[in-house]
C-alpha cells in the first residue's frame, strides 16, 4: 500500500541522496548538485513553511519518493515530484502524484512544470488529471 506522510528533519539524508541522483538531477529543471548543508537548510526552511508541504511517499513502510507541494496566494499550487532511484519502474510516481493532486484539488488548482524531455514525469502529470497548457522553451506547464 502506498502512502503519503509529512516528511521530516529525519528524512534529510535519503531526500538530499534522491535530489543528487544523476538521472534525478537530469531530469530537473534545476540540474546542479547540492552541498547537504545548503539541503539541510532548505530542508529545515520547507519544513517551517506553512505554504509549502513536502510528503514522503511510502510503499509498505518504505520511502520510495517525495512530492512538494507549493501553495501560491492565487489559489494555485505547483506539485513537484522525485522517485528514489531503487524505486523507479513500479509506476509509484504516477500513483504518489495523483494521491497528492487528489488532496491538493479541493482547495487549489493543481499545475507542474516538467522538463520538455522529461516523457515520464509528462505522463505522470497527466496520469494525475493535469493537461498541458504551454510550452516555454524547454518547460512544459500542466495544469487541472
Amino acid at each position: 500500500m502506498l502512502i503519503l506522510r509529512k516528511a521530516t528533519i529525519s528524512d534529510a539524508k535519503a531526500l538530499f541522496d534522491w535530489r543528487n541522483d544523476p538521472a534525478t538531477r537530469a531530469a530537473s529543471i534545476s540540474t546542479g548538485e547540492i552541498e547537504y548543508d545548503s539541503h539541510v537548510a532548505w530542508l529545515t526552511a520547507t519544513l517551517n513553511n506553512t505554504a509549502r508541504s513536502l510528503l514522503v511517499a511510502e510503499e509498505d513502510g518504505i520511502p520510495v519518493g517525495t512530492v512538494r507541494v507549493d501553495r501560491e496566494p492565487n489559489g494555485t499550487a505547483e506539485l513537484s515530484w522525485t522517485v528514489a532511484p531503487d524505486a523507479r519502474g513500479r509506476g509509484l510516481a504516477k500513483r504518489m502524484v495523483q494521491l497528492a493532486a487528489e488532496e491538493t484539488a479541493h482547495t487549489h488548482t493543481v499545475r507542474a512544470k516538467v522538463k520538455a524531455d522529461n516523457i515520464a514525469s509528462a505522463k505522470v502529470a497527466v496520469a494525475a488529471g493535469m493537461v498541458l497548457f504551454k510550452r516555454d522553451g524547454d518547460v512544459l506547464y500542466f495544469s487541472r
